[in-house]
């Protein structure tokens, strides 16, 4: 499973209107090459289509032997930190003085896995879904709640109406989440060589994005 997320860290609204506008892009560059596109989970702000983060699920639906799957190579291609050029939208704002300010960063990262190494990790439960959704959610199990055995870091999905659907998600939110607790686990030092990486990165962008249209310059 190729698993990309995109986040504007601790940037502000314009990093993740930034978000935004590369989910758009992503979910236009899946359809032109073919790959299923599922948004697993975001991360919104009080600003319309603006993300903190995103968790995007891509599936190539045909592979060539002895390449990168498609889904791969789209990940890859938007791993790193990426630049957006642009005046703020936000930057207008009743008694909020402008400023000249138009660099705007955010990064992917990209996450790969083998679902079937992963569930010997994993204990999975059914349970019968909770709040709205008609008679279908009334009479049957279809949540699924995922728990890491080593560590008893648990996910509960229950957004689908198929425990088949609900499952494969889970998968994915927990291992997102375990990717993040290896890094909050850290040590100081390793934490500040990973900000050290980061600020690097800032200064030479995978990929650089310019205007209110969002257009790809390098």
């Amino acid at each position: 499973m190729i698993l990309l997320q995109l986040s504007a860290g601790q940037g502000p609204a314009a990093c993740c209107k930034a978000i935004g506008l590369a989910l758009k892009e992503i979910e236009k560059q899946c359809r032109e090459k073919g790959v299923a596109f599922d948004l697993i989970e975001a991360i919104e702000t009080k600003e319309r289509f603006c993300f903190k983060s995103v968790l995007l699920q891509l599936e190539s639906k045909q592979s060539v032997l002895g390449e990168d799957d498609l889904a791969k190579q789209l990940a890859k291609s938007w791993q790193g930190a990426m630049l957006w050029i642009c005046q703020s939208p936000f930057q207008l704002e009743k008694n909020r003085v402008k400023n000249k300010r138009k660099n705007w960063f955010f990064s992917g990262q990209m996450y790969e896995f083998n679902e079937t190494e992963l569930d010997k990790e994993v204990s999975f439960q059914t349970c019968r879904a909770s709040g709205a959704g008609g008679q279908h959610v009334n009479t049957t199990d279809s949540a699924v709640r995922a728990i890491h055995v080593a560590t008893g870091i648990s996910v509960r999905v229950e957004s689908e109406r198929s425990q088949h659907a609900n499952k494969r998600l889970a998968r994915a939110l927990l291992f997102q989440k375990l990717e993040s607790t290896k890094v909050e686990q850290m040590s100081l030092q390793e934490k500040a060589r990973w900000q050290q990486h980061w600020e690097v990165e800032r200064g030479n962008p995978v990929k650089t994005f310019k205007g209110e249209k969002f257009t790809l310059v390098n």
